[in-house]
Parts: structure tokens; sequence; C-alpha cells
């Protein structure tokens, strides 16, 4: 901020920074289009770097393995919704501030994905990663490390120990359960647009608290 008070605009990365990203973005739309057209086993890290005229060596500059190219897109959504969580009004609910934070995602998706792959792409991915056990089992393992983090966020957030206090952990967990289910459902529906994915997400979310305290054979 300068003395006026008013913000400065964050510096334009350098040449150097700039010709690393476009690299990165290179490879990772190569991935992207060879996982979905090809398959997730079918396709190797060779394959993708000579899809952007680079050595295998380059390839690994910018990703540890085949892994963690697939999971990229996955990774750029999740860190913007932690940090969404993060920023909610202090005011709200901690499953209504990660349900907003969620739909805020949604609506905002375009804006990351978009200028590195078509929103088409990543969404294909989804399935892709359900039909692959290592991806599956990997994004699995992230998905537990990232409710780790959201938990702290949300302790921090209400002002309680996230170590003594169970209540963070349990609305992570009830919450990534959601989620995870409704993943699932949107992959096995049929409809793999984003409006049917965002439906369902706030259709699922909506039901939690009936679903948690109303007796079943009743309704």
């Amino acid at each position: 901020m300068d003395t006026a008070g008013t913000m400065r605009a964050a510096p334009r990365p350098g040449l150097r920074e700039r010709k690393k990203r476009r690299t990165r973005d290179a490879l990772l739309r190569a991935a992207v289009e060879l996982f979905t057209t090809r398959g997730y086993d079918r396709t190797t890290v060779d394959d993708i770097a000579d899809a952007v005229d680079v050595s295998q060596r380059t390839f690994f500059r910018y990703f540890a393995g085949k892994e963690e190219a697939a999971l990229a897109l996955q990774d750029m959504v999740v860190a913007r919704f932690v940090e969404s969580v993060r920023e909610r009004p202090p005011h709200e609910a901690p499953l209504e501030a990660m349900r907003q934070a969620v739909l805020e995602g949604w609506d905002t998706l375009n804006e990351i994905i978009e200028s590195v792959v078509p929103l088409e792409q990543y969404l294909r991915m989804y399935q892709v990663i359900e039909s692959s056990p290592v991806l599956l089992a990997a994004h699995l393992r992230r998905s537990t490390e990232v409710e780790e983090t959201i938990a702290r966020v949300l302790a921090e957030r209400e002002g309680v120990d996230v170590d003594a206090d169970p209540r963070p952990r349990l609305t992570v967990a009830v919450f990534s359960g959601v989620m995870r289910v409704t993943e699932r459902q949107w992959i096995v529906g049929g409809d793999f647009s984003l409006d049917a994915m965002r439906e369902m997400t706030i259709s699922y979310l909506e039901q939690v608290g009936p679903t948690l305290t109303e007796n079943w054979r009743a309704h």
C-alpha cells in the first residue's frame, strides 16, 4: 500500500517466471488431453513430454510424475477452496462457511481452470480419476490431508483447539463425505455438465441437517 492508502498492483512476473509458467501449463494441457483421450495407464511421461516437444528431464522439473500432473487441476481448485473457507465472514457457522466456499468455487471455476485447459476437460478428469485405482487412491489420500487442513482453518476461525475439540474434524468429515457422494453420483448420473454438478452439490448439502437429525422412517 502506498502513502495515499491505495493498494499497489502486484508486480508482473519476470520473463523467466512467465516462460516457466507457460511450459508448465503446456505440459499440463498435454497431460490432461492424453489422459482424457487415451487413458491414464496408457499415457507415459515420454508421451506428455513429446507432445510439448520437450525432454523427459524438463517434465520432471515441473511434476514429480504423471500422477502429480493428473491431479494438478484438482490441487488448484482445492487450494482456492481452502482460501475461500479462510476468507468467509466470521459470523457464518463452520458448515455454512464450507458450503458457501464450495459454491463460490463452482461459480469461479472458469477463472481458475480455463487459463490452462477447457472446463470440459477438467470435468472429464473426474472420470479418469474414478476409473484408475492408482489415481483414485492418490486422490483420496490427498483429500484426507486437505480435511486436516480445513479442520485447522475452522478451529482457528472458531477459536478452539483442534486437538482438544472434536467438532472441527467431525464437521469436515461430514462435509467431505457429502462431497464424495456427490462426485460419485454425478459421475454415474450421465450428465457431466458443471450445472449438474453444482445443482447436485447444493441438493446434497441441503440434506445434511435433516439427514442427520430426522427419523428416516417418519419421512
